[in-house]
């Protein structure tokens, strides 16, 4: 039977107006002093609390928000010393050393607790339950799959019956799988992208997450892939900036990913096409009698 453990929580609000008491959680700070650690988690972004507080101040939130950032990782560094936990206080105590419990913007609740077999999973649970499930997703006005079937159509149009499959690339601590995939001596993968999306922070957000997700991946990944981003770029002029940051972004990514945007869909599908008849050439199979 697997033991629980005690652990406590506090949530961080931003009170955008102290005298009418308007809040939005922000983040979770966990302690679990069995395991001599503090998890925390706040919002990256500002999209929801711009909604529900119109004037809020961007930079003015982002900086605080940072200096938070910096308080937890020197508490966080102080939880790996036995002395931190040796009287077993909660979370509250912990979170007051990051940000005293003032009339500041940024306030926390009183702490909560229970027990857990699992406490990454509980903390997870928390942000969810407290911050996340408040988000609402940017929805995107073309799905990835409308940027990808204008080159399924080309291809068909011109006769060239490229099998894609599925392949997972599998790293030390990570994996991750690729829908659109053939092997030509390495792997080719073409993931289409839509950016199309109804705000900055969402585009930029979307595109930080494959880099991400790719650095994850590519410690210890044992074979060779050839990376295409196909991207669809959004129809709003006000998010350009945000798009062109987004490519920046993914250039920077690791496997060193060739970037198409949509205007590029000629040169891509020529791409394919040329490296599909010199791999058929090589295996000896005659254009004609392709199927």
């Amino acid at each position: 039977m697997t033991s629980k453990k005690p652990y406590s929580y506090v949530v961080l609000r931003y009170v955008h107006d102290i005298i009418t008491g308007e809040f939005v959680n922000v983040g979770v700070l966990l302690v679990s002093p069995n395991d001599r650690r503090i998890f925390s988690k706040t919002r990256k972004t500002i999209g929801r609390i711009k909604k529900v507080f119109p004037d809020l101040d961007k930079m003015s939130f982002v900086t605080t928000m940072k200096s938070f950032d910096t308080g937890v990782r020197k508490v966080q560094k102080l939880a790996a010393t036995e002395g931190l936990f040796a009287d077993q206080k909660n979370a509250g105590s912990y979170a007051s050393q990051i940000l005293p419990f003032d009339d500041s913007s940024l306030r926390w609740t009183a702490a909560s607790g229970g027990l857990t077999s699992d406490i990454e999973k509980t903390f997870d649970r928390l942000y969810e339950r407290h911050v996340g499930r408040y988000d609402i997703a940017s929805p995107a006005r073309k799905s990835d799959e409308d940027v990808w079937r204008p080159v399924r159509d080309m291809l068909a149009e011109r006769e060239i019956p490229l099998r894609l499959e599925s392949k997972i690339v599998n790293g030390d601590s990570d994996s991750i799988e690729f829908t659109r995939a053939w092997k030509n001596g390495s792997w080719h993968v073409y993931e289409p992208l839509t950016l199309d999306l109804t705000d900055a922070d969402g585009i930029k957000d979307k595109a930080r997450r494959w880099r991400g997700h790719l650095s994850a991946v590519a410690d210890g990944a044992s074979e060779q892939v050839h990376l295409n981003f196909l991207l669809g770029k959004p129809d709003s002029l006000s998010l350009r900036d945000a798009y062109a940051s987004a490519i920046e972004i993914l250039k920077g990514s690791p496997f060193k990913p060739k970037i198409y945007e949509e205007s590029d869909l000629i040169e891509l599908v020529n791409e394919i096409e040329d490296e599909f008849r010199e791999h058929q050439q090589s295996l000896g199979v005659d254009r004609a009698s392709t199927p």
